[in-house]
C-alpha cells in the first residue's frame, strides 16, 4: 500500500494536531504538556523544531491562530487552534500510521548488513555488550511500566512502552542467538569471514556469491 505523501510529515507535528484536539494551546504548553506526559520518549522533541513544525501546520491551513496574549514583561503568547482541515488530517495521518507496516531503515540493521566489515572475534564482543545493554533497557522499562500500572495510569497511555519492551526482547532474542554461533563458529560464511581479516584480502562479488 502507498503511503500518503503529506503537507507536514514529521511525527511531532501529528501530536501537535493531537493536543490540539484537545484543547487551543500556545507552543510553550504544548512542549510542556507532551514532557508531562512522556512523549518526548517517542518522538523527538525540542523547541526549535517544535516552532517550525508549528510554523508549518498554520501555513498549510491545519492549525489557525485564535489569540495572543501578553502577561507583563513575558513575552508574547499566541494561541493556536485546530481546523477542520486539521482534524480531518489528524485522523486520516494517525489511521494510517496504525494500519499500514512501513520499512524501517534502522541503525542496528545497517550494521548487520555491514557485518563482516569487522572480525568475528571483535563482533562477538560487541554484540554480547549489544546484549548487556539490551538486558538492562528491558529491566529499566520493566519497573516504569511497574510503578505506571502502581500509580494509576491506564494501558492506554502507556503503550507505546510496552512495545518498545517488546521489541527489545525480540531483539535480544535475536542478538543472543547470534552470539551462540558466532562464539562456536557455527554461522555460515564464518570461516570465510575469519579468513578474511587474517589474510586483508576482500573478494569480489563474483567470489561472494559464487559466480
Amino acid at each position: 500500500m502507498t503511503v500518503t505523501k503529506r503537507k507536514v510529515s514529521n511525527p511531532l507535528a501529528l501530536a501537535v494536531l493531537a493536543l490540539l484536539t484537545e484543547r487551543s494551546m500556545h507552543p510553550y504548553e504544548m512542549a510542556s504538556t507532551l514532557r508531562a506526559r512522556a512523549k518526548e520518549e517517542s518522538i523527538k522533541l525540542n523547541y526549535g523544531s517544535l516552532y517550525s513544525v508549528v510554523e508549518s501546520l498554520q501555513k498549510h491551513g491545519l492549525i489557525e491562530a485564535i489569540e495572543t496574549l501578553k502577561e507583563g514583561r513575558r513575552p508574547e503568547r499566541t494561541i493556536y487552534g485546530i481546523t477542520e482541515p486539521g482534524r480531518t488530517e489528524f485522523a486520516d495521518w494517525l489511521s494510517e500510521l496504525i494500519s499500514v507496516p512501513v520499512k524501517e531503515y534502522t541503525r542496528f540493521e545497517a550494521a548487520l548488513s555491514l557485518l563482516a566489515g569487522l572480525p568475528p572475534d571483535e563482533v562477538l564482543g560487541l554484540l554480547q555488550l549489544r546484549a548487556h545493554r539490551l538486558t538492562m533497557e528491558i529491566s529499566a522499562g520493566e519497573s516504569a511500566l511497574a510503578r505506571s500500572a502502581e500509580q494509576g495510569l491506564p494501558r492506554l497511555f502507556s503503550i507505546e512502552f510496552e512495545y518498545r519492551i517488546t521489541q527489545a526482547r525480540a531483539e535480544l532474542t535475536f542478538v543472543e542467538a547470534l552470539i551462540d554461533e558466532v562464539a562456536d563458529g557455527r554461522m555460515e560464511g564464518y570461516e570465510f569471514w575469519r579468513r578474511v581479516h587474517e589474510s586483508g584480502e576482500f573478494p569480489s562479488n563474483a567470489d561472494i556469491f559464487g559466480r
